[in-house]
């Protein structure tokens, strides 16, 4: 294997590291889009002095029609806001493929945050908000964010006064960010799939579990130190093979990664392994505990199947409703991978199918009026709800007075002996249990693709794969009689020993089809839709944390110890006739880090700390092993 300095572009990657790279030639469509901006707009490009003397990049596109004034659209990102140069126009303005944007006139705006791109100073992964600027040149996101409109209002000519801003992932951060401290310019806010906890959820680690394959790529082509023509330069690690589980089975610890790939070079790396408990690095760069008192409208976006960021949009929008009851608040929650309501239909994932033009639904029913409304008091945005969410299995929208919704209530689906799975509490005594031997040698795929990334697909995709291993529990109730309609968060709660030290559980919520389920038009010829197992959610838990995040604890050996977590929010219908399954495994591999299965730092495990491990799960009367939904029925 060789590592080459080269452009970071492959099909596997998040839409994060997508966005890092220079765009590729326009097609046809978006020549003609680029075209009309030309005619249209006239760009200029400034360097905006922050409060410190630091000086940001931004792209300041005005409309030439100067017969009514323009709100002004704001994105600020860390991916370079490329084209460069006042000629250089790009293809799209605005949020999403919608052309709606454009035609109805805005003052877009695209700044490279600070010391990314064409931009001054020096980057920081997700800065911290600073709650105690001494000083008039004390500095972070909120401020960056509050200068650049300060200066916006003062000097673009021909603006109604008000700025709104946006992102998706990275962006969406943000955004969120934007929405703290706010100018009082600033009257609406989208945080879409926001970054927004590092380590309990989004991107890199879900409750301390490294998202290796993600994190490896995703860095590789975007830790590097920002290069002199303002671009991100990437190490591009030629794996030799399309395998990702071959090839990070063969990686071995993680360490091995910056002994064999990154050298050194990518600083971030090393403090996202080494970092491996909740403790101030973390604390300090997660911005919910300071979205109070909210002044602009805000609309927090997400995607049911975000690989990346499913946790950051539900997680925004409860801190801000909570911290911020009197605020202009709103949820939406559609069928999407990252960042996948701005792109494509958003009618399919997969092979699993939602009935209608999702995407395009978002960009010209909620997104469009959101701004309209906020920016320019045009349209129908007003009468927008709270929560607006897509309900899978039923495969609908709906308007929600909040979410979730007041209705919902908590409903147990319990473990019984023979794999079965019911709301009856378990009656039986004493040491009722199954059990499996985790074997980091063999572990549990995530996925039966054939894929050196993160895959968008394993969100939905068919787990019989899975069921059919000795080293996955596997718990599924009869078939239903009548529809069971789950809309909220889930809760595993789980009765466990291990012989280990420390072990991983990770726990899956699956919609089991009936068997004479139909095949839909373009179904691969080796799959079939009957008896398929379409995961719903999956989330890691790392054992370790079971007391606390911040200062782990070794399990006992045959110990009997209580595992509970929270997991994603969900809204979906379990249809009349499909069964509901509960998967318990201790590996998801290579998309979870592998633990040892020994109470230690993983960044320091060598090959000789990994073991296996046979764990047991109980599901008796005194420990009732289970998942907890939020029931609409």
């Amino acid at each position: 294997m060789k590592i080459a300095q080269r452009t970071f572009l492959a099909a596997s990657l998040s839409l994060c590291a997508l966005l890092a790279q220079p765009r590729p030639q326009p097609g046809s469509d978006q020549l003609e889009r680029q075209k009309y901006i030309k005619e249209h707009y006239t760009k200029h490009e400034f360097l905006i002095p922050m409060r410190d003397g630091v000086r940001l990049f931004t792209q300041v596109f005005t409309p030439k029609d100067a017969s009514q004034t323009y709100p002004f659209l704001l994105n600020r990102t860390p991916y370079t806001v490329g084209p460069y140069g006042d000629d250089n126009y790009p293809s799209q303005l605005g949020p999403g493929q919608t052309e709606l944007f454009v035609k109805e006139g805005f003052v877009f705006v695209r700044q490279d945050v600070r010391g990314k791109g064409k931009s001054e100073g020096v980057f920081v992964h997700v800065r911290p908000v600073n709650p105690n600027k001494q000083s008039s040149k004390d500095i972070d996101e909120p401020s960056d964010t509050y200068d650049t409109v300060d200066w916006l209002v003062k000097n673009i000519p021909n603006h109604n006064g008000k700025a709104g801003i946006y992102g998706i992932s990275y962006p969406g951060f943000y955004a969120a960010m934007g929405a703290i401290d706010a100018h009082p310019a600033m009257v609406a806010s989208s945080p879409q799939a926001p970054v927004t906890d590092w380590f309990m959820g989004d991107d890199f680690r879900h409750n301390g579990v490294l998202f290796l394959p993600h994190a490896f790529n995703f860095l590789g082509g975007f830790g590097q130190p920002k290069q002199p023509d303002g671009l991100n330069g990437g190490i591009y690690v030629e794996m030799q093979t399309p395998d990702g589980y071959d090839f990070f089975r063969r990686l071995g610890p993680i360490q091995n990664a910056d002994e064999r790939y990154f050298r050194g070079r990518i600083e971030y790396w090393r403090e996202l392994i080494e970092h491996d408990v909740y403790n101030e690095y973390w604390q300090s760069r997660n911005p919910r505990p300071f979205l109070k008192n909210i002044k602009p409208a805000m609309m927090a976006v997400g995607g049911w199947y975000d690989a990346e960021d499913v946790f950051g949009p539900l997680g925004v929008y409860a801190a801000a409703k909570k911290q911020s009851p009197t605020s202009s608040l709103m949820i939406v929650e559609g069928p999407w991978v990252h960042g996948g309501w701005s792109r494509g239909l958003g009618d399919r994932l997969g092979e699993v199918q939602f009935d209608s033009a999702t995407s395009k639904y978002f960009q010209e029913n909620i997104e469009y009026p959101f701004f309209l409304w906020h920016l320019k008091a045009k349209g129908e945005g007003g009468k927008l709800p709270e929560a607006y969410v897509f309900e899978t299995g039923r495969n609908e929208w709906h308007k929600l007075p909040a979410w979730p919704p007041k209705e919902a209530k908590p409903k147990t689906l319990y473990f019984h002996s023979s794999g079965k799975l019911g709301f009856e509490k378990p009656d039986a005594n004493g040491d009722v249990f199954d059990e499996y031997v985790s074997d980091p040698n063999k572990p549990v795929p995530f996925t039966p693709e054939i894929t050196t990334g993160m895959s968008y697909n394993y969100m939905v995709e068919d787990q019989r794969f899975a069921s059919t291993r000795t080293d996955v529990l596997t718990y599924e109730t009869e078939p239903l009689e009548a529809d069971f309609r789950i809309a909220g968060p889930l809760k595993a709660s789980l009765f466990v020993s291990t012989t280990g030290t420390d072990s991983d559980f990770i726990v899956k919520l699956i919609d089991v089809y009936p068997g004479d389920y139909p095949d839909h038009d373009g179904i691969p010829w080796n799959l079939h839709m009957g008896g398929y197992q379409r995961l719903l959610r999956g989330e890691p838990f790392r054992g370790k944390f079971r007391k606390s995040f911040e200062k782990p604890e070794p399990f006992v050996p045959g110990k009997l110890d209580k595992v509970e977590f929270a997991m994603p929010d969900l809204f979906h219908t379990f249809r009349r006739g499909h069964r509901i399954m509960v998967q318990v495994q201790s590996s998801w591999f290579p998309l979870c880090e592998l633990n040892p299965q020994k109470f230690m730092h993983t960044y320091e495990a060598k090959a000789a700390d990994f073991q296996k491990a046979t764990e047991r799960v109980f599901r008796s009367a005194d420990a009732p092993s289970s998942l907890t939904v939020l029931s609409l029925e």
